[in-house]
């Protein structure tokens, strides 16, 4: 099957970040990716051809023409067109499907010409606001999923973008709405007042599917989402050992939206961790030092909250062990990023966008693609072993381990103090030594699944910490790795 072809059409200088953004967001979705290809303009080769003749090429070429309007105008040819008029006259003329997205700026801010043209649309189509980036990929991915409906080229939309059977306005809570803009306008000046209707709330975040409330809408402001998705909620274990048992010394499910789920499962984690006060020696403020950081509770949890497969039977887990605290969510990484891509920045590709967007508008997540790689240094920071990211079947699984010799911070404890002292280990390399720590039997192959590369780098790494004496093998293929008490110690990028 051939891809549909998306033309983007701005003015590309003002929307360069917009731009790639959209292509980006549809190439690296498992869903849009089937069935989308994305043009740009700067994404064109060098042509001998006029660029005029190159871009209105593309507009007839394409099926969907997506227009994000904003300040300016644009360059103007000799009849004083913009290259971005001409392109939505000509998508117009020959009848394409046609998206706009319209920045959310002051009136007096955007070129007259640009007004006008916007004026223009309006009287032929129905455009859609933007203040943020998030926004704007959240709107594209309703539209889109929307056109794949309408076209039948699929008969089900995903999960969090389909009708919550059952459900209605009514299902909704007015309080936990002027919440979320209450929140969302002192966060990031969200467009909306607190007074705004509750249904054009949701018809502004995308959270309708024809006339009824879809699952995303529930499970943000649902006043009883459980009673739509049970297994929507959260189940938080405490034992005092290493490993499950029973009975179980505390256990909780909790339920809710997933705001309240959030803060209930990060507030039951931090109830139970080691911590230490401060004095009033540097300020007025007496400081409190857990034995995992609070920021990177929050992100596990957020992360299970937002990315784990709705539609699975399956709950979120949060358990906390002596050792570590391990979050597990229904739901595999996406085909496109690997285990080790979360080890660095990389492309966001949320599963459930619609839930992802009231979650950065609230500054419950920060920029896409990076929570996993600010928890790593986040760690680091502290001294503690690095998080470790897993992939079980058909569920995900984050693991982040106490710093149980002592809540001291610094940037060189956790997995190597101690253990090792004098030179400079790698990222890579403590990596290595955490997973001897866990498992002192751990084989080559199992290093280089877990870290997601070869094994000829596993081997070069392990040589390289045993020339350290940061480690040493005890009795040959049948015996077992061992710390030793000297040799390096640190961090290195």
């Amino acid at each position: 099957m051939s891809r549909i072809g998306i033309f983007v059409s701005s003015v590309q200088k003002e929307f360069a970040t917009e731009r790639k953004a959209i292509r980006d967001f549809i190439n690296n979705d498992p869903l849009l990716n089937r069935f989308f290809v994305v043009f740009l303009f700067e994404d064109v080769p060098v042509k001998s051809s006029s660029a005029e003749e190159v871009y209105l090429n593309e507009v007839r070429k394409c099926t969907l023409y997506v227009a994000l309007i904003g300040a300016e105008y644009g360059f103007e040819d000799n009849d004083g067109i913009s290259p971005t008029e001409r392109e939505y006259d000509l998508a117009t003329e020959l009848k394409k499907s046609r998206f706009i997205f319209v920045k959310d700026i002051l009136a007096k801010d955007r070129h007259s010409k640009m007004t006008a043209l916007l004026k223009r649309i309006e009287s032929q189509l129905v455009r859609r606001k933007f203040a943020e980036t998030t926004e704007l990929t959240a709107g594209i991915y309703a539209s889109l999923v929307q056109y794949l409906l309408e076209t039948k080229n699929i008969h089900t939309g995903p999960f969090d973008a389909t009708a919550c059977q059952n459900s209605s306005l009514e299902d909704i809570s007015e309080e936990k709405v002027v919440w979320f803009l209450q929140r969302a306008r002192n966060m990031r000046q969200f467009a909306l007042s607190n007074e705004t209707p509750v249904a054009d709330v949701l018809s502004h975040l995308n959270l309708f599917d024809g006339d009824q409330p879809n699952h995303a809408a529930i499970l943000l402001f649902g006043k009883l989402p459980q009673h739509f998705l049970i297994s929507s909620e959260i189940k938080c274990m405490h034992f005092h050992g290493n490993e499950v048992g029973k009975p179980i010394p505390s256990y909780q499910i909790f339920k809710g939206t997933v705001f309240d789920l959030v803060d209930q499962a990060v507030d039951f984690v931090l109830s139970k961790l080691n911590r230490k006060i401060g004095t009033r020696a540097n300020g007025p403020v007496v400081s409190e030092e857990y034995d995992i950081p609070p920021e990177v509770v929050s992100e596990a949890i957020i992360n299970a909250v937002a990315h784990r497969d709705y539609s699975s039977n399956a709950s979120v887990q949060v358990m906390l062990f002596a050792d570590r605290l391990e979050v597990l969510n229904p739901g595999n990484l996406p085909n496109t990023l690997t285990l080790s891509q979360l080890r660095k920045p990389h492309a966001s590709v949320p599963r459930n966008p619609l839930i992802a967007d009231p979650l950065f508008l609230t500054k419950y997540i920060e920029k896409a693609g990076t929570g996993t790689v600010d928890m790593i240094n986040r760690c680091r920071n502290a001294g503690m072993k690095l998080p470790q990211y897993t992939v079980d079947g058909a569920f995900f699984m984050t693991t982040i381990w106490r710093n149980t010799g002592g809540i001291t911070g610094g940037a060189t404890g956790g997995a190597t103090s101690g253990a090792t002292s004098g030179a400079i280990l790698t990222v890579r390399q403590q990596e290595i030594i955490n997973m001897i720590h866990q498992n002192n039997r751990i084989s080559y192959r199992e290093i280089a699944r877990m870290l997601d590369i070869n094994g000829s780098a596993v081997i070069k790494q392990i040589s390289t910490l045993k020339r350290l004496g940061a480690i040493e093998r005890i009795g040959g293929n049948h015996g077992y790795w061992k710390v030793l008490n000297s040799g390096a110690s640190g961090l290195s990028e």
